[in-house]
């Protein structure tokens, strides 16, 4: 039963790609007050986790050399299947299993489409949101950076 994805759609994957970005990078606690807005009696069936587990990073050097293993990092991940049969997952950084199981709800009722707009405009003032939070952080780190080619050593 697959359907072809059409721009602008509830199939669309570049859209539901920036949602899971979103989802992953936004706090538990916004995830839970969309979720109050839009569906606030939503009924969810587990089918994974949530669960807790690691994942092997890959590295490469100069961004063209051989991969290697740089190290793990901590996930949580859900999967869900809405009362109407759409199944959300979700997966983050870090072990905050609730976050996990809020992002595959939200995933889930994306693709419903009787909340596409409501999502898409989350979707749209969380990014947002999340690139001035990088911009405020990338001028406060800018203020402390130490420029040591400029620096005079003192004997001439």
């Amino acid at each position: 039963m697959d359907r072809p994805a059409q721009a602008g759609s509830v199939l669309d994957p570049v859209l539901r790609r920036r949602l899971m970005a979103v989802l992953a990078r936004l706090p538990r606690q916004r995830l839970e007050s969309i979720l109050a807005q839009i569906a606030p009696d939503v009924e969810i069936h587990p089918v994974r986790g949530p669960e807790t587990g690691l994942v092997m990073v890959r590295g490469r050097i100069g961004g063209g050399g051989s991969p290697f293993n740089l190290g793990e990092a901590t996930v949580s991940r859900a999967t869900v299947r809405l009362s109407t049969g759409e199944i959300g997952h979700g997966q983050l950084l870090g072990t905050d299993r609730q976050h996990a199981r809020l992002a595959a709800i939200l995933d889930a009722l994306h693709q419903r489409g009787d909340h596409q707009g409501a999502i898409a405009a989350f979707i749209t003032d969380s990014e947002a949101e999340l690139a001035q939070a990088e911009r405020r952080q990338a001028e406060e780190t800018a203020a402390t950076r130490v420029d040591f080619f400029t620096m005079v050593r003192g004997d001439d």
